[in-house]
Formats: structure tokens, sequence, C-alpha cells
């Protein structure tokens, strides 16, 4: 008997001064965060473009700052749509203080974000809207605006005349989908003539340049047909990039792309790409974080936070304010 009670003394104690090593999550607070430590749930549309492994150093900054815990977990491939909704509901079984979601798809993740927010779990969106579902905010570019910026320098680099090839990214992307529509809107404004915006480059590189090979030869690329290409993202860009290159006709057309990676950066200092718009994925996982804490911790948020864009062309490459988004340092935040 004395054995028993000095073995559930020491329990008690130990419990009383110090979480039991591995445990912190058991202890941590349920939905709404409650007394206990927040654990945030923060996930990708994936986990291999340079974009998002920005969007993970800017979460885990945040994290530090406002001493939180996070778990970033997130698809492979940005195709996976099934494996988006099972972490989303599986973070919602395991009942996480709250998710911050890129949606894959702005009509298929609105019920399991629902599902979450009914759990009062709250959820903050970023990169990518949701076409309905009760959201705390939405944390992302612009996206129709920095369209429309990519629009406004291709009308002025082809002086309001030529035709022109837009590769879109993925069906039921509503991120890319609005970059796409802002941009046509610009050109089309600016008296350019548009002969291909249907063709989808999906969510690889290997994808993007297979579409890319195709819409380039059945639109006359080689016979000087086209005279301008816009994409809507890292992978769609770097998949054109390459079609040009084997059909030996980078450099010769007007190319705007979206996002950065070194591989893309080289290309536009060689002349190969025209310039690039970039977003700045760090500030947006930074913001999306603070804000879901804030309002875990009682604090009023706003309901759309723009994180702005710009355009980085051979003359601005090196300049600081450009620099610091092509080139981030990512090590402090992710030990790489």
């Amino acid at each position: 008997m004395e054995t028993r009670r000095t073995f559930c003394a020491a329990l008690t104690a130990l419990a009383a001064g110090a979480w039991l090593p591995g445990c912190r999550d058991k202890a941590a607070p349920g939905p709404g965060g409650g007394a206990g430590r927040l654990r945030i749930a923060v996930i990708p549309k994936g986990t291999t473009h340079e974009f998002w492994k920005s969007v993970h150093a800017g979460a885990v900054k945040a994290s530090r700052e406002l001493d939180v815990d996070i778990v970033w977990k997130g698809p492979l491939k940005e195709d996976d749509l099934k494996s988006q909704i099972d972490l989303v509901q599986s973070f919602t079984a395991q009942r996480v203080s709250g998710i911050v979601l890129a949606p894959l798809n702005d009509k298929a993740l609105v019920a399991s974000v629902n599902g979450a927010t009914r759990a009062q779990i709250p959820v903050v969106v970023f990169d990518s809207g949701l076409s309905g579902g009760e959201v705390v905010s939405f944390v992302a570019t612009d996206n129709r605006a920095a369209g429309r910026l990519a629009g406004g320098r291709m009308v002025k680099l082809l002086e309001g005349k030529g035709r022109i090839v837009v590769l879109r990214y993925q069906e039921g992307s509503a991120s890319t989908r609005e970059r796409e529509d802002g941009f046509l809107e610009a050109v089309k404004k600016g008296g350019l003539q548009v002969v291909s915006d249907n063709q989808y480059g999906g969510a690889t590189t290997q994808t993007a340049f297979a579409a890319s090979e195709s819409v380039l030869l059945a639109r006359g690329a080689d016979k000087g047909e086209i005279d301008g290409v816009f994409c809507p993202n890292e992978s769609t860009t770097f998949g054109m990039l390459l079609a040009l290159e084997k059909a030996k006709l980078a450099g010769k057309l007007r190319f705007i792309g979206f996002d950065a990676s070194d591989k893309l950066v080289a290309a536009v200092r060689s002349g190969d790409i025209d310039s690039l718009v970039l977003q700045d994925p760090f500030k947006m996982g930074h913001l999306a974080v603070k804000t879901l804490v804030d309002k875990l911790r009682g604090q009023a948020v706003e309901a759309r936070i723009d994180t702005g864009a710009s355009l980085a062309d051979k003359g601005n490459l090196d300049a600081p304010e450009i620099a610091a988004l092509l080139k981030p340092d990512l090590a402090p935040w992710l030990g790489k």
C-alpha cells in the first residue's frame, strides 16, 4: 500500500512540474485554444515547389515569435486532392487548435473546412480561396491584380499588337484562375489577340512541359504565329521554358511567368523569360499563422489580407527588395 501511495505521489508531482517527454500534444488545448499551448496545423497545396518552402519558413517564424507549435504537412504533389481532404479531416479529429490551409480546389475543400468550424476549430485560408466555407480570414496575393500586372507588361512589350497563349494551371485552383483571368482582362483591353487560353499544364513540370509542347505546335509557334506566352505558377512557367528551349524558341517570344526558382531567375537573366510576377510566400506563411493565433487569443482580425505582388525583370533582379523575394534566407527557419 505504501509503495502505491509513493508511486501516485510521484506521478502527481511530475504532472505538476513538467510535461512527460513526447506528450505535449496531449496537453494541447481543445478547439478555440483554451488555456494550454496552441497547436496549429499548416496544410499547403504541396511540399516540393520553392514557393511552399518559403511559406513553411514564414510559418515557422510566426510560431517562434508567438510561442505556439505548428505541424506542417501537405500533399507531395499539387494534384493529390484526396490527400489534402484527408489531412483536414484528420487534424479536425485530432482536435488541433486551428488549421491554416491552402486549398487545392475551391469547392472540394468546403465541406471539410465547414466540418472543422463546426468542431470549433477555426480555419485561416491562404494562397488560394474557397467558394464558400466558414473561414476566419483569407491571406493571399490579390491574384487578379497580379494577373493584370503581367498583362499590362505584355501589352507594353508588344506595343498593343500580337497573339498570345495562356497556359493555365489546373481546374479548381482559385488563385491561378484569378491570375489567368486578370491577365486576360489586361491583354484584351490592351488590344492583344488571345489565340489559346483553354489548355491546362497540370500540377507538375512534366505535365506542363507536355502541354506546352502541344500548344506551341498547335498554334504554330515555330512559324512565328505566337508573339507572347503567359504561365500562372512555378511549374507551368518552368514546363513552358523547357518546351521553348527544346523548340529553340527561348528568347524569341515574349514570355512572362509567375513565381520563382533558381532556374527561372537564370532564364530572366539570359533573356529567355522577360519577367516574373513575384508573390511573398514567406510573408504569406507568417501572416496566415499570426492571423489564426490572434483569433484564438481573442483579437480582432481582418477578413482579407493582401500580401502583395511585384514584377521582376532583368533590370531589377538585384534590387534589394526584389532580391529578398527571389532568394529569401530560409536557413534560420528550416535549418537548411
